[in-house]
C-alpha cells in the first residue's frame, strides 16, 4: 500500500512555498508576541493567543461521538495521521504512550487525554481504530470521520492533509506531523513538532496541566 509524507509532493509548489511562508511569519511573531504570563515550555511551540476551536462532530471507535465538547475541563492531545501509515503515525504514538506513562507517575493522568483521529475513513473503520489505539494504549481515544467534518477541524487547527491517486486504484495519504495541544477552554493554544522528545513534553505537559 502507497503511503507516502512528503506533502510537498502532493501539492502544488507555490502552495507549499506560500505555507511555509506563512508559518514561518507565523512562528517569528508567535515568538516575539508570546505572554509573559504564559508558563515556560521546553519544547512546545505556544501561541501568543488561544486559537478557537469551531464545533465538530467525528465517530469515536468505540460508537460514540467525538465533539468540542469533549475538549473541554481537561487538556487534549491529538494527532492526525491514518492506521496504515508506515513511520511517523506508530512512532508519535509510541512517544505519546511514553508521555502518558509519565504523566500517569506524577499523578496527572486524568488532567491530559490523548486522541488519534485519522484522517482516512474510508479504511479505518471503527474495529481497525480500536485494534490500533488500543495497541498503544487502552486510554487513548481514536476517532474519525467524513472529510465534511475534518477538513474543517483540521484548517481551524493549522493542519494539513491530502490523498492523491496512485493509479492502480489505491491512494496515498500525506498529513502534517504536528501533535496539537488543546487546552481546557477548549481553543487551541500550542503545538509540538518533530522531532518529538517524550521527556520534554511530558514536561511541558505537566507545567500546562498546572502541576505544583
Amino acid at each position: 500500500m502507497n503511503t507516502r509524507h512528503n506533502l510537498g509532493r502532493a501539492l502544488p509548489t507555490a502552495v507549499i512555498l506560500l505555507a511555509a511562508f506563512a508559518a514561518g511569519i507565523g512562528l517569528w511573531l508567535g515568538m516575539q508576541l508570546f505572554s509573559r504570563a504564559a508558563p515556560p515550555t521546553k519544547v512546545a511551540m505556544m501561541y501568543p493567543e488561544p486559537r478557537p476551536v469551531p464545533e465538530f462532530s467525528l465517530a469515536r471507535a468505540d460508537g460514540k461521538p467525538l465533539t468540542r465538547d469533549d475538549w473541554k475541563g481537561r487538556w487534549t492531545v491529538a494527532f492526525f495521521g491514518f492506521t496504515n501509515c508506515p513511520d511517523i503515525c506508530p512512532n508519535t504514538l509510541g512517544v505519546m504512550k511514553d508521555v502518558r506513562k509519565t504523566l500517569v507517575a506524577q499523578g496527572l493522568a486524568d488532567k491530559v487525554q490523548f486522541q488519534f483521529i485519522s484522517v482516512d475513513p474510508d479504511r479505518d473503520t471503527p474495529e481497525t481504530l480500536a485494534r490500533y489505539v488500543g495497541f498503544f494504549s487502552p486510554d487513548f481515544v481514536g476517532a474519525t470521520g467524513k472529510d465534511e467534518a475534518l477538513q474543517p477541524l483540521t484548517r481551524a487547527l493549522g493542519l494539513l492533509y491530502t490523498r492523491t491517486p496512485t493509479g492502480n486504484g489505491d491512494y496515498s495519504v500525506d498529513h502534517s506531523a504536528s501533535i496539537v495541544i488543546i487546552g481546557p477552554q477548549p481553543a487551541l493554544v500550542g503545538l509540538f513538532r518533530p522531532p518529538l522528545d517524550a521527556t520534554a513534553i511530558a514536561a511541558d505537559l505537566a507545567t500546562l496541566a498546572g502541576k505544583p
